[in-house]
């Protein structure tokens, strides 16, 4: 499999992040799958697999912790550009998140972030309804029972 180059942007606080180092597991038009470790030296994460949908816009990891258990589910949601002169895909992210912990419940997480950067004009409306339309979309997948999606049931790449 082609190495593409995988930037994750964030607003807040402000940084573009190269994590083309993580192991990519499958890669398609809708669709990538990664194993990675944490970027900064943390004591309740230590690594995980995240599932972007590329075009549905979140990405769904699934946290471990140092010794390699199932911490939680993360769900960030996120913009996507591709160059694909460059081969290169730049995750946005949207500021919203989702957490879902083992035992079902759901914590909708940062959406004051969505507010404050609208606010500081760090991002526009049309990114913040982006947001939010795609949140809903992701909480209507739990709240159908749909959660995780089929994609990410693949135990073959739960293993970190």
């Amino acid at each position: 499999m082609k190495k593409a180059t995988i930037l994750r942007k964030r607003f807040i606080p402000y940084e573009t992040v190269d994590i083309s180092s993580d192991e990519m597991l499958y890669r398609d038009d809708e669709l990538i799958i990664t194993r990675w470790k944490a970027i900064r030296p943390r004591t309740d994460i230590g690594r995980g697999v995240s599932f972007a949908f590329l075009k549905d816009g979140y990405k769904i990891s699934r946290f471990y912790d140092p010794q390699g258990n199932f911490v939680y589910w993360y769900c960030d949601v996120i913009d996507v550009e591709y160059d694909a002169a460059r081969d290169t895909y730049t995750l946005i992210d949207l500021l919203v998140d989702v957490k879902i912990l083992p035992n079902g419940e759901v914590r909708v997480l940062d959406i004051d972030e969505v507010a404050d950067a609208l606010d500081e004009n760090i991002i526009t409306k049309e990114q913040a309804s982006d947001s939010m339309r795609k949140l809903h979309k992701l909480l209507d997948l739990v709240y159908r029972g749909e959660f995780p999606p089929k994609e990410c049931r693949d135990q073959k790449y739960w293993k970190v």
